[in-house]
């Protein structure tokens, strides 16, 4: 296999080559393709914003806690848990008409639906006004303060249409001073949430746009190149935001709504860092004294195939979450593969096209390049950056080279990386906390006023169902339960068959068929947070106990509710996590290894980006709960940034790695890493820069989630670029030395080499102090003016590597 290695990669060379040529030749051709398929994509294709999917629109009727409740309303004949409510609050208290005022109104919409027989002309079927009266609630802090109305809308109102509804009977006419405080609940939220991403998604393109347009004009000192990367970027994301909403359409995989800002940063995000790597190509050919179409074309080929492969590995990554269970994850999955590959494609294509338009002025207004001094690589082979520019100076990858200096810096960031990680071990999971909404928003400020009257979790109860032949008939027994569920931990009153108002016909905690019993929980926290769902889960395990103490060892239970919901959500991630973490690592390494052609290196390589990736998560675990005090990340937050990093990472490893392997052909691997590494880690830091800043910016979303993601993205992309692939990386290679092209043959020994980790001829002492001086002479080359000068370090000599 190994031995065909040369014939191989001149074949592939030979392919970039033609492509380059082809796309360079016709380029006013292919500028006019890809403009008519971004207004085809836009003219005819459904977009991602006019989705009305949400997040509960992905949970499936096969979950636990929604088919409990189905199985509930049939055998109970009346609905008890609703997602919407209209509060009212006085802290002086509500006067007494206000209280008959909002009752009556609710009986008014009862006696419609029941009079038309269960099927009236409005989709408002059922109201159910609470008062926090001593006699229910005698725990409450106030009384006679808060009304909550639990509204019942027909399941086939859309999210919208439920919250119009719900806002519509708040503001019908009531009585003057009736405290009307606003509309809440699991459906409010959801749209509030949508409306929040919609109203800052322009504020948070134009802040990404003029991020990228400063650092990529910073970065090639033009003005030119930027408005590249940004027509490439806006073309790219017209064509994915129509595509994920025709492939939604198509495959029954709706993506939400929320994956609307995702895609935005991740699209600038992948055109950005492939546009700069094609722009690096042309630039070092234009200070090799190259001009014309013939330097972009030798510059994008010299790219092509690494970008190539990177946005591959990107999108079979991110594609490996439908391989989980969840329908949250598999709708997130195409969503964001997709975006990978066009953006892949616009930039293979648009980037390309253009500099061949604008060859030198691709640059301007910076000055002519000069001709370089041609690098004694070979014919055809970039020279090195100019000093300076790159992230890891060439006289530190020399030390870097040694060794023993290798096993210091392998160990030092290791353990700043796993010390990183250690936060994760407290992550607690929430689902959608009211918290996640800034403070005014009315949603929030209607839910606080309800825990103020109640507690915390009167805006969603959960309902428990316990289930035996004849167990109506188990008063005492009943009542014992009860009384034990008021105990427990985490729960702050609990209505139930003791506070039956309403015949046992009427089944509202008694079945009809007498075969159930059930009871509605208040809990002492939102209902969506970790807290809530960590209690239930809690509970569900003293559950047995419980019966067993109350007289009904036999019974069976089952829950619903928006915090089972979210239990069940919580435990089917952390399942998910293990099947796509398998996935993700087998598709990324499996990728590694066959554009390395080794086995050895992709293994490191990939155990460097989980390290990463575990330490964003853990400081974003601090941050956000020991810091901020939040109550958990929400709980797809971890899992998405997991996926996005590691296969991110992958991207990353080619990029560099790629370059070692190619220097490696031709000369010994330390003397690769000092010529390779610098020429990559310029383009990968502005690369890691522009994606972490564009991710960065999704912050300026004031939800809870896009603060989270756009955290732990941001840092984790940051720690790789400038920690992974400039410090840890070389330091492994050079520690495991040629053995890290096992079983394949690529990596060169070169003549008079040494083994692993031998970075310069001489004495090991003599070589370290000379590897400092060359450090040295770079962070300081005025003190040096006078001396002799010191080697190229892509050329053989006194200092050469070996």
């Amino acid at each position: 296999m190994d031995d065909r290695a040369p014939d191989r990669g001149r074949r592939h060379r030979a392919v970039a080559h033609g492509y380059a040529a082809v796309v360079v030749r016709a380029r006013w051709l292919v500028l006019l393709a890809v403009a008519a398929g971004a207004v085809a994509a836009v003219v005819m294709l459904p977009g991602l914003a006019g989705s009305r999917a949400g997040l509960s629109g992905l949970v499936g009727s096969g979950n636990p806690a929604i088919q409990a409740q189905v199985d509930a309303v049939e055998r109970f004949g009346l609905p008890l848990l609703s997602r919407t409510a209209v509060v009212q609050h006085d802290p002086d208290g509500l006067d007494v008409f206000v209280q008959a005022d909002s009752v009556l109104r609710a009986l008014e919409v009862n006696k419609r639906t029941v009079d038309a027989g269960g099927d009236p002309d409005s989709e408002l079927l059922l109201a159910y006004p609470l008062v926090n009266t001593p006699l229910l609630f005698p725990g409450a802090d106030e009384q006679y303060t808060t009304i909550v109305t639990y509204l019942f809308i027909a399941p086939t109102a859309n999210l919208g249409e439920q919250d119009v509804i719900a806002h519509e009977y708040a503001a019908s006419p009531g009585r003057p001073g009736d405290g009307l405080v606003g509309v809440t609940g699991t459906i409010p939220l959801q749209v509030a949430q949508g409306r929040i991403v919609s109203e800052s998604l322009p504020l948070v393109e134009l802040a990404t746009l003029a991020a990228i347009a400063l650092i990529v004009g910073l970065s090639f000192r033009s003005v030119v190149a930027p408005l590249i990367t940004l027509l490439t970027a806006a073309v790219g994301y017209l064509i994915a935001d129509r595509a994920i909403g025709f492939v939604g359409e198509l495959t029954g995989l709706s993506a939400p709504s929320q994956l609307q800002p995702v895609v935005v940063a991740l699209m600038l995000g992948i055109t950005t860092d492939y546009s700069i790597f094609f722009l690096s190509g042309l630039q070092r050919r234009l200070r090799e004294g190259r001009s014309g179409r013939g330097a972009v074309r030798d510059g994008v080929a010299e790219y092509l195939p690494i970008v190539v492969v990177a946005g591959l590995t990107v999108a079979a990554g991110v594609a490996t979450l439908l391989v989980a269970e969840s329908a949250l994850f598999q709708a997130f999955g195409p969503g964001l593969a997709i975006t990978v590959l066009i953006g892949l494609v616009v930039s293979m294509t648009m980037v390309p096209a253009l500099m061949a338009i604008l060859g030198r002025w691709t640059f301007w207004p910076a000055p002519g390049p000069a001709a370089a001094p041609a690098s004694s690589a070979g014919p055809g082979t970039p020279g090195p950056s100019r000093p300076g520019r790159t992230a890891v100076p060439t006289g530190l990858l020399r030390i870097i080279g040694l060794r023993p200096v290798a096993g210091a810096v392998s160990v030092v960031v290791l353990g700043m990386l796993v010390a990183a990680s250690l936060p994760l071990a407290g992550l607690r999971a929430a689902v959608s906390p009211v918290d996640t909404l800034p403070a005014d928003d009315p949603v929030r400020e209607a839910a606080e006023a309800a825990a103020a009257g109640f507690a915390p979790g009167i805006v969603a109860p959960t309902a428990l169902i316990v289930s035996e032949p004849g167990i109506t008939a188990e008063r005492e027994e009943l009542a014992e339960l009860e009384r034990l569920l008021e105990e427990q931990p985490n729960v702050t009153e609990v209505l139930g068959p003791g506070d039956q108002p309403l015949p046992l016909e009427l089944g509202l905690f008694l079945s009809p068929d007498r075969g159930a019993a059930r009871y509605l929980l208040v809990l002492d926290s939102d209902p969506l947070g970790a807290e809530a769902i960590d209690g239930l889960r809690e509970l569900s395990r003293r559950i047995p106990a419980l019966l067993t103490a109350a007289g009904l060892p036999g019974a069976e239970v089952s829950y619903a509710g928006d915090t089972a919901l979210g239990l069940s959500l919580v435990d089917t991630a952390e399942t998910d996590l293990v099947r796509v973490a398998v996935a993700v690592v087998l598709v990324d390494l499996l990728l590694l290894v066959v554009f390395l052609r080794a086995l050895v290196a992709p293994l490191y390589l990939l155990a460097s980006s989980v390290l990463a990736v575990g330490a964003s998560l853990g400081l974003t675990t601090w941050f956000f709960q020991d810091v901020l005090g939040r109550d958990g990340l929400i709980f797809y937050v971890p899992f998405a940034a997991a996926v996005l990093l590691v296969s991110l990472g992958s991207d990353y490893n080619i990029f560099s790695v790629g370059y070692i392997w190619e220097e490696a052909r031709r000369r010994p691997l330390p003397e690769a890493l000092a010529v390779a590494v610098p020429r990559s880690t310029r383009a990968i830091s502005a690369a890691g820069i522009t994606l972490a800043t564009s991710f960065a910016l999704v912050a300026l979303i004031p939800v809870a989630a896009f603060e989270e993601l756009a955290f732990a993205v941001a840092v984790g992309v940051l720690i790789d670029a400038f920690i992974v692939r400039s410090l840890l990386v070389p330091a492994l290679i050079s520690l495991v030395g040629r053995a890290s092209g096992w079983p394949g043959r690529r990596l060169a020994r070169g003549p008079g080499s040494g083994g692993p980790g031998v970075a310069c001829r001489g004495h090991p002492a003599k070589s370290l102090i000379e590897a400092i001086a060359v450090y040295g002479a770079q962070q300081h080359p005025g003190h040096h003016r006078q001396r002799r000068p010191l080697a190229d370090p892509t050329r053989s000599g006194p200092m050469s590597l070996s």
